[in-house]
């Protein structure tokens, strides 16, 4: 990594095993010199320590759409590529990438399923959910934990909270992971193909099933949008389809990183899984450390959507910004000994859910999957350690292991 004191111009690649297996050295090297810093490899002004990427998550100056405020033409930006429009269309729909008004009224309608005593309903199905996936691991000496244990588990919670079959996981899996690499900053046309393919199909495969509720409604979330959408409540079918694939999408794609993340982080600090084990009242805290400690999504973008001046730093109308979550979580000026892993770390203002009106709306969600799953793992398996050196999959700005290898008994 080179950093230009002067300009604040870094050159760092984000491809380098290095940095994608270890960031936090990075981050740290960052805040220390260079807290708002262009990285060349991205064109982007990057903003690292916690104060800034908290102020802006809350800043309505920033926001995640811009063209409902101008054209690509007057940005300067090219007509959108055709072979690309059907993922974009979808999006266009999507709570994530939506500013109020809309974003408003799509998330109020969304909301109610995932309030905290809605969620709390789930408990029973997660515990035995999660005992299910212990009885069926392989009985080889080394289990992959990612496929067996943290993918299925998020991934089924979500299709049942919504309603759709669980038949469906492997395929809703491949169409997730197909779209969400057009998220990631640098993409292959490969991959730009497949997210297309992927958005194509599920789209389709929601049209019939909105269509097979509509006939045969259950108690499940899908059901009740379609009727808050039949009582016209302005929720049109292309923002119902885009909701429930942004909620089947996220519902498991940070919450599977986590698993993999915290538990490899509790076998390499076995001093705080025997903390856990004794003090059972730890779980909440135990989490929220957890998603400090190896948060599965590193950055995140804003666009600024009138002239700012921030820490004498100009950034005009249209320019595009990132925050570092991963970076943020680390400021020794907010966490004491940010490095360490303290599963009773009483001042936790961590930053994995974002923050201001795109807070994460799954939060209690992942945090109620956490809190069961884990202890009930570790409660099963009371001798698992890890069989082989984790590594990290070279998929920045999402952080995540490619396998998780442990032993589940001596």
């Amino acid at each position: 990594m080179i950093i230009d004191l002067h300009t604040k111009r870094v050159q760092l690649d984000q491809r380098d095993p290095a940095f994608y297996n270890d960031p936090y050295y990075y981050y740290a090297k960052l805040r220390e010199q260079a807290p708002i810093f262009y990285w060349e490899a991205y064109d982007l002004w990057c903003f690292a320590a916690h104060e800034d990427v908290n102020t802006i998550l809350r800043d309505r100056r920033f926001g995640r759409q811009i063209l409902h405020l101008t054209t690509r033409e007057a940005l300067g930006w090219p007509p959108t590529r055709a072979d690309l429009q059907p993922f974009y269309d979808e999006e266009s729909h999507s709570l994530l990438e939506l500013e109020p008004p809309d974003h408003t009224r799509i998330r109020k309608l969304v909301q109610k399923g995932f309030m905290a005593r809605q969620i709390e309903r789930l408990r029973p199905r997660i515990a035995a959910l999660t005992n299910v996936l212990i009885d069926a691991l392989p009985d080889s000496q080394a289990v992959d934990l990612l496929p067996h244990f943290a993918t299925p588990l998020p991934v089924t919670i979500i299709a049942e909270l919504i309603g759709i079959p669980t038949s469906m996981n492997q395929q809703l899996l491949n169409w997730s992971h197909a779209m969400v690499k057009m998220y990631e900053l640098t993409r292959s046309a490969e991959n730009e193909r497949a997210a297309v393919q992927a958005t194509i199909a599920f789209v389709s495969y929601l049209r019939e099933f909105v269509t097979y509720r509509r006939n045969k409604p259950q108690d499940d979330l899908l059901s009740h949008l379609i009727a808050v959408e039949e009582t016209g409540d302005k929720l049109s079918e292309d923002e119902l389809i885009s909701t429930c694939i942004l909620l089947l999408n996220a519902g498991h794609e940070a919450t599977v990183n986590v698993i993999g993340n915290g538990v490899l982080a509790l076998l390499q600090q076995p001093d705080q899984l025997q903390r856990w084990r004794q003090n059972p009242a730890l779980s909440a805290s135990a989490v929220e450390e957890l998603l400090r400690f190896d948060t599965p999504l590193h950055l995140f973008t804003r666009w600024v959507l009138e002239d700012v001046t921030y820490k004498g730093h100009h950034f005009p109308f249209g320019t595009q910004i990132a925050l570092l979550l991963g970076s943020a979580n680390r400021d020794p000026s907010v966490f004491t000994e940010p490095g360490r892993l303290d599963i009773g770390r009483k001042h936790n203002p961590h930053l994995s859910f974002g923050g201001g009106i795109h807070y994460c709306l799954g939060a209690p969600l992942a945090r109620l999957e956490l809190q069961v799953a884990l202890p009930i793992l570790f409660e099963r398996l009371p001798n698992m350690t890890l069989a082989a050196p984790p590594e990290y999959a070279n998929s920045y700005h999402f952080h995540g292991l490619t396998h998780l290898w442990v032993t589940p008994h001596d």
